[in-house]
C-alpha cells in the first residue's frame, strides 16, 4: 500500500497544480517499483518456448486415451518391413525409423513375426508415459497355430481346417512408438501416419503391397500382364493368372516345365521354368487350321 506524505501549497503551486487551502496529500513512489512492460515481454517469451516441440505440451486426457486405444486396437495393417519375433518391444522413432540391423539380429534368433507384405493385426495397445506399445498378432506367444496351417479338401480345392485366417503372418511380436517425452494429445489417425513406414494401415490388399517390393522391371511386367525371364511362379501367376496347361520334359539332363497360356486361334504363350525361375518366354500365333497345342484333356 502506498504511503501518504504532506506537501505544502507552495510546492503545489510550483508544480502548476490547482490551489487549495489545505495540505496536498500525494502518494509516494513505492519501494521496488514493478516494470510491467518488461514482465509482459518475459511472459511472451515463455509462452513461445512452451509451444516448441522440445517442451511439454498439453496433457493427454482420459477421453483421448480411450479414443487412441479404441482407434488402434484390432486394426489390420500390412507389414512394410521385416518384423522379427521379440520378447521386448521393438523401438520405432516418431519419423518411422528403426534399427534394421538390430531387428535382423533378433529375427535370426527368434524367427520372423511378419514378412514384407504380410497382413498383421494390432491385438493390444498400451499407453505408457513416453511411448505407445503395440502387441502384434498376440505378441511373442501369438501368431498362427499349427492346425491353422493344415488344409483339407478334394482335387485342387482345399480349405484350412481352422477357418479363414485374416492374418497370414507366421508369428507375433511387440513394437513401441517412442516419444521421449510425455504423450501429447493425439488422435489414432496421427499415430497410424507415424507408423506408416513400418505398418501400413491403408485399406489395400496384401498383393498390392507385395508388388511394390518387387524390382522395377518385374513390377512393370506384372502391371502389363506379361511374363519375363527371372520371374518366379507366384509372379507369373500375378501377371498372367493360372496356366491352361502345364507340361514337363527332360532337356539335356535338366527338367524343364512349360506353362501354356492361350488357345487357337490367337496368341499362345509358353513360359518355361528351370527350377523356380523363368528361363524363357515364347509367344506364337495359332490360326484356324493350325494347332500349336495338344488337345486339352477332358476334365
Amino acid at each position: 500500500m502506498s504511503s501518504l506524505v504532506e506537501q505544502p501549497r507552495a510546492g503545489r503551486r510550483a508544480a502548476g497544480l490547482p490551489g487549495g487551502t489545505g495540505p496536498w496529500l500525494a502518494p509516494a513512489a513505492p519501494v521496488g517499483r514493478h516494470n510491467w512492460g518488461r514482465s509482459s515481454v518475459l511472459l511472451a517469451i515463455l509462452a513461445s518456448l512452451f509451444a516448441l516441440p522440445g517442451f511439454p505440451a498439453e496433457k493427454l486426457t482420459d477421453e483421448q486415451r480411450i479414443e487412441l486405444i479404441r482407434g488402434l486396437t484390432a486394426e489390420y495393417a500390412t507389414a512394410k518391413v521385416f518384423l522379427p519375433r521379440s520378447k521386448k518391444p521393438l523401438p520405432i522413432e516418431l519419423n518411422g525409423s528403426y534399427d534394421k540391423k538390430a531387428w535382423e539380429e533378433v529375427g535370426r534368433e527368434l524367427g520372423p513375426a511378419a514378412r514384407t507384405g504380410d497382413l498383421v493385426q494390432v491385438t493390444k495397445v498400451s499407453l505408457d508415459d513416453d511411448r505407445i506399445v503395440f502387441e502384434i498378432n498376440g505378441g511373442i506367444k501369438g501368431g498362427r497355430k499349427w492346425y491353422e496351417r493344415i488344409e483339407v479338401g478334394m482335387g485342387t480345392r482345399t480349405t484350412p481346417i481352422g477357418g479363414i485366417n485374416n492374418s497370414p503372418a507366421p508369428g507375433g511380436t511387440t513394437v513401441a512408438l517412442l516419444f521421449h517425452k510425455k504423450l501429447p494429445p493425439l488422435e489414432s489417425a496421427e499415430i497410424k501416419k507415424m507408423l506408416a513406414p513400418v505398418l501400413d494401415f491403408e485399406k489395400r490388399s496384401a498383393t498390392e503391397h507385395y508388388i511394390e517390393t518387387l524390382p522395377p522391371e518385374i513390377q512393370a511386367a506384372v502391371k502389363e500382364k506379361r511374363a519375363v525371364e527371372g520371374m518366379n511362379r507366384d509372379q507369373v501367376i500375378l501377371a498372367l493368372g493360372k496356366p491352361r496347361q502345364k507340361h514337363r520334359e527332360m532337356h539335356e539332363g535338366e527338367e524343364l516345365e512349360d506353362w501354356i497360356y492361350g488357345l487357337p486361334p490367337g496368341k499362345v504363350t509358353f513360359v518355361t521354368f528351370h527350377g523356380s525361375k523363368v528361363v524363357r518366354v515364347k509367344e506364337a500365333y495359332a490360326g484356324l487350321g493350325g494347332q500349336t497345342l495338344p488337345p486339352m484333356k477332358p476334365q
